[in-house]
Parts: structure tokens; C-alpha cells; sequence
């Protein structure tokens, strides 16, 4: 077989050279040229993929990966495409398809009879079927089934663990008709290898759903579960901090429960998947108002961390402020929905300025993202929020920020046995005094 891999991003990339590494041939395709040109010279476009690197290099030496920019060829050499273009939503939360229809129309024109199409971008349910499939039809001239072969199967990975991830996880695979999906899972099984796991209802593997729109369903629930399940511990953080009580005892203690999963509290919510798939949920189902409530909660965090310390420190605006982490997670070089970012908004709305410290990020970087990079003179920080949990951070406190009287944890991670210093620690549901360690 032949696969074209639309997307060389973070999950496009890697996921192609896992096919390439189980010895079928694989055009990469991208519309920037820079990606492209980076990726063919042995370079990774996107640092911190564990193991990308090595295995790019490989590939490519194999003559097996190669990236382009040419759609026609790509798409018409290849017997499997796969398309791992992400889609977005505007501020209502509208997707917008843009992207993936320019891709769905370059493959109806260029794609032979008997190609297997995978969408793997998460979609809202019902959108391989009702958008993809009228398209891909109607441009080629072929049917689904007889001519041709459509699937989803979710993309379940997440960046800097890609390749553990793709054999941790089941592969999740729903066609249009039945045929689309035992060719997709034949197809899955061909380029995936899977780790045992005992925990599971059945083995690891790939797994073959009923529909196009069960496998959607997969993704969008799996994500917007994690949302939910963070709004919920945000609002119990919330009121834990009304009753000056511990959170992260009082979740460590319900956890012990055999059917207790409380997430941990946090300032923000970023990243690609969790901000954005609960919106293709709503986007769907008119009464999804647990998720929505959820939602808001969670995208008011940032707001409700400044107002906390604007409640607890005088003169805020007075003080020099250090936020520590930029990227959405710790260790991925990624702004997406970054927390920083929001606290950023929130400050400056309110007349307050933040510098930003991040072991990603240069200071170059930090300035071209619109922000201001710490000086290095730890003398000068009043107040330090925390936005990623990282340990560099824990040093930096320690070691640098010994003059700094007031810290935002907002990841709650500091305690007595990693910070040794004077400042007062407020948190979600928990706050800590000098006298107090």
C-alpha cells in the first residue's frame, strides 16, 4: 500500500513516519513550503516529539517518507489517505471547515478508484457522513462503498508521547458502510503496533465501531469528558477556597474510591482538543448544558485568579508580576488557548502588567508573542503566578525568587517539602502562610 498523509503537523508528521517505519511508502503533504523543506532536509519543523527526530531521519534515508507540496501526486499515488488537518472554531464557537474542505476537494479530484479515505481530525458528530462523503462524490464522480472507501478514526495522541501513545491506545475505526470499515481496520492494523493492556473491555488494538459518527463520538466524548471533569473540580477548588479547605487533600481522599476520577483544579484549560471539541458537542446537541456550563467555568478561571489575588494583595497594580509558563503544558512547546495568554488579556484589561517566563521560549520568541519577557532579576518580583506545572519553576522560586512575598499557585503544587521560602501561597482551595510551614 501507499499512503498519503495530509498535515504535517505535530500529529500529522509523526504518524506518517510510524507508517513509513513499518515499510510502506508515504508522501507527506503540506500547502507550507517551509514545513516541507524542513522536514525533507532531516529536521524536525516542531521541537520536543520524543524519538521524532531519529525515526524522521531514518525514513527519509529509507526512501519511504518524503514530504511535498504537490496534492495531484500525492493523492493519486496513494491507496489509503489520511487527513489530520485541524479544524477550529470562531468565538462562538462556529467551526470552521475551511481548511478541510480545500483538502476534501483536492482528494475527490486527484484520488483513483479503490482509495481508503481516514478523516482523523476530530469533527463534530455526523460530519464525515453528511459533509466529507456528498463532496468526495459529487467532485469525483465515484460512490462511496463500490468505488471508493470512507472512514473515521479519531486521532488519540497527544504531543511530545506520540509514538507511546499510538501503541497505548485502541484505534478507533467507523466507516460509512461496513466494507469502508473492515478495510480501514485491515488497513490500521497494517501500520500499528499495541501495547497489552489488561484494563481493557477487550484487547488493545484497532477497534471496529458501528459508524462514521460512533467513532466521532469516541474523540468528542473522551475530550469533553476531561473538560466536565475539570469544570467540576474548578467549582469545587472554588468553594473550597470560600471554606479555606485543602482541594487537593479533599480530591486525594475522594480518588481513594474505587469509582472517583476528580481531575485536579487549575487556572487554565489550554491546548488544541479540550478548549475546542466540548464546542463541536455543543455545536450538535442543543442540550448540552452541562457541558456549557462546564465550559464557561473553566474559561473564566484565569479572571478568577486575578480577582483572588487583587482580593488578597494591596495595590496589585503597584507590583511587579512574574507568571511562570507559557506554553499550555508543561514540556510542549505550545501556546494553543495558553492560560498565560488569557492572564495576559485579563491584566492588561484591568491596567496591570506581567512579565513571562517560560524554559521553552526565548526572549525573542516571548516579545513576538506580544509579551514581556522576564529580566532575570529575581529581586524585583512582588507576586509569582504559576501557570505550568514544570520543575524549573520550582527552582526559579527557590533559587532566584527568594525576595517574592506572594505566590499564585495556579496548578497547586507547592507544599512544604518543594518550597522553602517565605511567601505567602494562595491556591485553588487552599491557602498557606509563612507561619504555617
Amino acid at each position: 500500500m501507499n499512503f498519503a498523509v495530509i498535515g504535517m503537523g505535530k500529529i500529522g508528521l509523526p504518524l506518517a513516519v510510524q507508517i513509513a517505519e513499518k515499510g510502506f511508502s508515504v508522501q507527506g503533504l503540506d500547502i507550507d513550503a517551509k514545513t516541507v523543506a524542513t522536514i525533507n532536509e532531516g529536521k524536525e519543523p516542531f521541537p520536543n516529539e520524543k524519538d521524532l527526530l531519529k525515526k524522521l531521519v531514518s525514513v527519509l534515508a529509507s526512501k519511504k517518507f518524503k514530504a511535498t507540496l504537490d496534492a495531484k501526486n500525492a493523492i493519486s499515488e496513494a491507496n489509503v489517505v489520511i487527513v489530520v488537518v485541524p479544524l477550529f472554531v470562531n468565538d462562538e464557537g462556529i467551526p470552521d471547515f475551511t481548511a478541510l474542505d480545500s483538502v476534501t476537494r483536492q482528494i475527490g479530484l486527484h484520488m483513483k478508484k479503490g482509495t481508503l479515505i481516514s478523516y482523523e481530525t476530530t469533527l463534530p458528530i455526523g460530519t464525515t457522513r453528511t459533509r466529507f462523503l456528498s463532496s468526495l462524490e459529487e467532485i469525483s464522480g465515484l460512490k462511496v462503498g463500490s468505488d471508493f472507501n470512507l472512514v473515521f478514526s479519531p486521532e488519540r495522541v497527544s504531543s511530545g508521547r506520540i509514538f507511546s501513545d499510538l501503541r497505548r491506545y485502541p484505534k478507533v475505526v467507523g466507516g460509512i458502510t461496513k466494507q469502508c470499515t473492515d478495510l480501514g481496520v485491515e488497513a490500521y492494523k497494517a501500520i500499528l503496533d499495541f501495547d497489552s493492556r489488561e484494563d481493557l473491555p477487550k484487547p488493545n488494538g484497532v477497534w471496529a465501531m458501528n459508524s462514521a459518527e460512533e467513532s466521532e463520538f469516541v474523540k468528542v466524548a473522551e475530550t469533553t469528558y476531561r473538560d466536565v471533569n475539570i469544570g467540576l473540580a474548578n467549582q469545587f477548588a472554588r468553594y473550597a477556597s470560600k471554606m479555606n479547605l485543602d482541594i487537593n487533600n479533599i480530591i486525594n481522599a475522594a480518588n481513594s474510591q474505587h469509582f472517583s476520577h476528580i481531575h485536579n483544579p487549575g487556572i487554565a484549560v489550554g491546548g488544541h482538543c479540550i478548549p475546542i471539541y466540548p464546542q463541536f458537542y455543543m455545536w450538535n446537541d442543543s442540550e448540552a448544558t452541562i457541558v456549557k456550563a462546564a465550559r464557561e467555568l473553566n474559561s473564566r478561571m484565569p479572571e478568577y485568579a486575578i480577582n483572588l489575588i487583587k482580593a488578597t494583595v494591596d495595590k496589585i497594580e503597584d507590583k511587579k508580576i512574574l507568571i511562570l509558563g507559557i506554553s499550555y503544558r508543561s514540556g510542549v512547546k505550545e501556546v494553543a488557548f495558553s492560560g498565560s495568554l488569557a492572564l495576559d488579556r485579563v491584566l492588561r484589561a484591568k491596567g496591570i502588567a506581567a512579565s513571562f517566563y517560560d524554559p521553552l521560549y526565548s526572549n525573542e520568541e516571548i516579545i513576538e508573542m506580544g509579551l514581556a519577557p522576564y529580566d532575570g532579576d529575581g529581586s524585583s518580583i512582588d507576586i509569582v503566578i504559576i501557570q505550568t506545572e514544570d520543575d524549573s519553576h520550582l527552582d526559579l522560586i527557590n533559587r532566584g525568587l527568594t525576595k517574592c512575598q506572594f505566590i499564585f499557585d495556579g496548578r497547586n503544587i507547592l507544599n512544604s517539602s518543594n518550597y522553602s521560602g517565605n511567601a505567602q501561597i494562595l491556591g485553588f482551595g487552599k491557602q498557606i502562610s509563612p507561619k504555617d510551614r
